[in-house]
């Protein structure tokens, strides 16, 4: 599917095989993509003065949150991290700095780019590798000379007659080798020469690891990398001699071969292209640093690190600045940015003035209701009941869930989270697996008949109800 082609409806359509419910926050998104396609048609200098209409995602924890930025992101094949932003200190303290969300970000887009590179490359570096094999396997070759006369000198006809045959024998030399390159690379291609060994020559990088002062702060995690970097360009890279089977040397060779064939620096070009245009960064736990409502910040004063200062420090990012990466400069004023978070105890008026206006749609999730658990066990593409139908079937176990089965299950994990911690879909987890724990523990041991089982609503009731009707256990169990 091309991206660029992608619709709201589109988007929506494809969340809907992965996510239940919250239809709202599903086009908040769609929207934000669909405005990103559009965006890239333009001029180039009406592109630069669109930016990115930031989301805050309000809801309880387990209601799709996250999961609809991640499936997202990979829908687009857009470079995704998820972040939190307890995580991060104002500058001056010990920990994160902001910044370092861009440069995650950006180490994301490399690795993003550099697969799809690889698998570009991977058929010409197959066949790189092939020959460079098939140059070890054939035997060394010495050239011969032709005797000279006992006076050190040929006469002409002599001389003409020699070169006559030295060429007969090259020519002939040269087809004996051109068939035994031939039926060595049958065999090569058959696996007949795997256990073969072979010595050839690999780059060695003599860069002795670096660490300054034992384990380094958050800030200063790239420093060890700078100074590799630095103490390689003095230090040149020599070459060493190994001696591998074929099985052995063709991955080693392979990787070589990829590596020559990738532009180091047009990969770090597109990498940071793709970060500042694509690039989307979900900031959870946005509540926690909210100045009036965060448990125990004491509105940003006392001993603790000063939730505003966060907050402040997070501005310029979203508002669009510079962030300096091992990559280069790269800038987010066009990076899309999700913040989510409960807002149990606080509410999204509690942030900064500036930085509420930097996240202008604001989408509320619903809670989930007995009936989005049901079809979450069911609906999705690979929802949990094939997942643990499938892992059941690799022991020779057949789960068969009913319909009231399912809503049985449903029904005691919504009934867990109201009277328990709501923790969302994520009780469905807890459940099942205790739902399952004898099946799992026994399925090697059961024979015949027993390797089928029926999971309707009286072998839900029977496993679960004690347990979910005693609320201290349920809290401690489920």
């Amino acid at each position: 599917m091309n991206v660029d082609e992608l619709t709201p409806r589109q988007i929506v359509t494809e969340l809907d095989k992965h996510i239940i419910g919250q239809n709202e926050a599903k086009k908040s998104v769609a929207i934000a993509i669909r405005n990103r396609i559009r965006r890239r048609l333009l001029d180039r200098d009406l592109q630069e003065d669109i930016y990115p209409k930031n989301i805050i995602m309000i809801g309880p924890t387990g209601c799709g949150k996250t999961e609809i930025a991640r499936r997202l992101s990979r829908l687009t094949g857009a470079p995704f991290v998820k972040v939190e932003a307890t995580k991060y200190t104002e500058v001056g303290y010990v920990g994160r700095d902001v910044e370092s969300m861009v440069r995650d970000l950006v180490n994301t887009s490399m690795n993003m780019v550099r697969k799809s590179w690889r698998k570009k490359y991977e058929t010409e570096a197959q066949k790189n590798t092939r020959e460079r094999l098939l140059d070890m396997l054939m035997p060394s070759s010495h050239s011969t000379q032709p005797a000279p006369t006992p006076n050190g000198s040929i006469s002409g006809l002599g001389e003409q007659v020699q070169n006559g045959l030295t060429a007969a024998e090259n020519n002939s030399e040269a087809e004996r080798k051109e068939r035994a390159r031939e039926m060595l690379g049958r065999k090569l291609d058959n696996g007949e020469l795997e256990d073969r060994e072979v010595q050839f020559e690999i780059s060695a990088n003599p860069t002795p690891m670096v660490q300054v002062m034992g384990n380094l702060p958050p800030n200063m995690e790239d420093l060890d990398m700078h100074l590799q970097n630095m103490l390689g360009d003095f230090m040149p890279r020599k070459a060493r001699k190994r001696k591998l089977a074929i099985s052995q040397a063709r991955k080693i060779i392979l990787e070589e071969e990829i590596e020559r064939l990738i532009d180091p620096d047009k990969l770090q070009e597109e990498a940071v292209e793709r970060t500042e245009q694509l690039g989307i960064i979900f900031i959870d736990e946005i509540d926690k640093i909210c100045g009036r409502g965060a448990a125990g910040s004491g509105g940003g004063s006392g001993p603790e690190v000063s939730r505003e200062g966060v907050q402040r420090d997070l501005l310029p990012i979203v508002e669009g600045a510079t962030v300096q990466t091992r990559q280069g400069p790269v800038k987010t004023d066009h990076i899309l940015f999700i913040a989510a978070g409960a807002f149990h105890t606080s509410k999204p008026s509690d942030l900064i003035p500036e930085l509420q206006g930097r996240f202008p749609i604001r989408v509320e999730l619903e809670k989930l209701s007995e009936a989005d658990f049901s079809q979450i066990l069911t609906g999705p593409r690979n929802s949990l009941t094939t997942q643990v139908q499938s892992l059941m079937g690799t022991e020779g176990i057949e789960l068969d869930f009913t319909g009231d089965g399912i809503d049985e299950i449903a029904r005691f994990a919504f009934e867990v989270n109201e009277r328990t911690e709501n923790i969302g879909a994520r009780r469905l987890h807890t459940i099942m697996e205790h739902l399952l724990e004898e099946i799992s523990f026994t399925a090697p041991e059961l024979q015949g008949s027993e390797r089928k089982i029926l999971i309707d609503r009286n072998f839900v009731h029977q496993r679960l109800h004690d347990i979910v009707a005693d609320t201290d256990l349920a809290r401690y169990i489920l």
